[in-house]
């Protein structure tokens, strides 16, 4: 990885594009630290637990959206908005269509997924500023206050949806997997200092300090494995003589990745899971809030059960949004492909069917795993230091694709061609 990264600062065009893209993150960090007027941001801190959603949302923000700067909202609305138009473009015939006609085709869905995080936007804005009024976050309470932090908020996600559009341009890597890459590791330091205040303040030892290490690393290898990992299965094609020419003949595979659905799963079942209780905490008065919040305590085995089994069915349904067996099976047909003791068409598709529910399953349990990994390593080394597996999903991965794009721009430099 430091070898890819020094051979490409050698090269001028690839050196500005990855100083461009660090001054990029230096305007999320710069931006990150710009309040919202108006706001008590140190009572706003306080309400605010890990415990809740918009936990989540803090880390992916940088520590944005406990400071309630512009950026709180962070990313979030874009990629909501991706996954709805990714969710409809199944179900809607007219987007399907749109979908296939190419680069065209693509560029409207994009068009139509920044409309979408507008509105996300706006409607996020607005619910989350209803919620400060009751809590009494605001200075002043008024309604100036409430259109202030509706712009705000809503103009800081799409400056960071511009922005991550203009690093994927001009940048390297895809810019809103970078921008969310950002986020989560400016939180590092801050991490590293209150480990070494446990350590320094009696609170754990040198030895679960170690033993949390350990396993960080573990489970980072873990996850790269994981990420990695994909059974393949064998494809043949038959030779065809057009002409003088005689095309096909190779062999290739299909690619079935382990963790197909990415982190898209974890993601649904802790707004699923989380999104009752945040509700209620703003009740504290209500009964029925107060067993809302004691039912859904994260670290109650009942929501780990639940949190569990919601990850596993979303990796199945995502999975069977995103990857369609049948259409697979189709193209190979089409292109006179068949897999060796299969007939092609229906036989072959039932078979990568039940092949990619068992590689899913697998994939589905290690997300479950990692999902739960926070609880399991306080419950193991004792140390309250929050160590999100989903999280680390995402470092991991981008930063895994991050590199693959990066040395693929360095063999296309670097290639001569088979005549000199």
């Amino acid at each position: 990885m430091l070898q890819t990264l020094r051979n490409a600062w050698k090269l001028e065009d690839l050196r500005k594009k990855i100083i461009f893209t660090l001054l990029m993150f230096l305007v999320f960090r710069l931006g990150a630290h710009i309040p919202v007027p108006g706001v008590d941001a140190e009572l706003l801190k306080k309400l605010l637990g890990t415990g809740t959603i918009f936990g989540f949302f803090d880390v992916i923000s940088g520590g944005a959206f406990k400071r309630f700067t512009v950026f709180a909202m962070g990313i979030m609305p874009y990629i909501n908005a991706s996954i709805i138009m990714q969710l409809l473009t199944v179900v809607i015939p007219s987007l399907e269509r749109l979908a296939k006609e190419g680069l065209d085709g693509r560029k409207k869905i994009i068009q139509y997924t920044r409309y979408g995080t507008v509105i996300l936007s706006m409607i996020q804005a607005i619910g989350m500023s209803v919620l400060l009024a009751r809590q009494g976050v605001y200075v002043k309470p008024s309604l100036l206050n409430h259109v202030v932090t509706v712009i705000s908020l809503t103009t800081g996600t799409v400056f960071l949806m511009w922005m991550g559009e203009l690093i994927t341009e001009r940048g390297i890597g895809n810019g809103i997997s970078l921008l969310i890459f950002a986020g989560i590791v400016s939180r590092l330091p801050a991490g590293a200092v209150t480990l070494y205040q446990y350590i320094t303040g009696g609170t754990t030892n040198i030895f679960s300090a170690f033993l949390f290490g350990l396993i960080a690393v573990g489970v980072i290898a873990a996850v790269v494995a994981m990420q990695e990992g994909q059974r393949r299965i064998p494809v043949q094609y038959t030779k065809r003589v057009v002409g003088r020419r005689v095309y096909g003949g190779q062999s290739t595979h299909i690619p079935l990745r382990v963790n197909q659905a990415g982190v898209i799963p974890v993601i649904f079942a802790m707004s699923i899971l989380l999104f009752p209780q945040t509700l209620a905490s703003w009740f504290p008065q209500n009964r029925l809030a107060q067993a809302i919040v004691h039912l859904f305590d994260p670290r109650s085995a009942l929501y780990m059960l639940l949190y569990a089994l919601l990850i596993i069915f979303f990796t199945y349904f995502y999975t069977a949004v995103t990857f369609n067996p049948q259409e697979v099976a189709e193209n190979i047909k089409k292109y006179g492909g068949f897999i060796p003791g299969l007939r092609p068409g229906r036989p072959t598709a039932e078979y990568i069917e039940r092949i990619l529910a068992r590689v899913t399953l697998a994939g589905a349990i290690f997300l479950a795993f990692i999902a739960l990994l926070p609880n399991l390593m306080m419950a193991i080394t004792g140390i309250n230091l929050y160590f999100g597996g989903t999280s680390l999903l995402i470092v991991v991965g981008v930063a895994l694709e991050t590199m693959k794009q990066l040395e693929a721009q360095l063999l296309l430099r670097h290639y001569q061609g088979f005549l000199k």
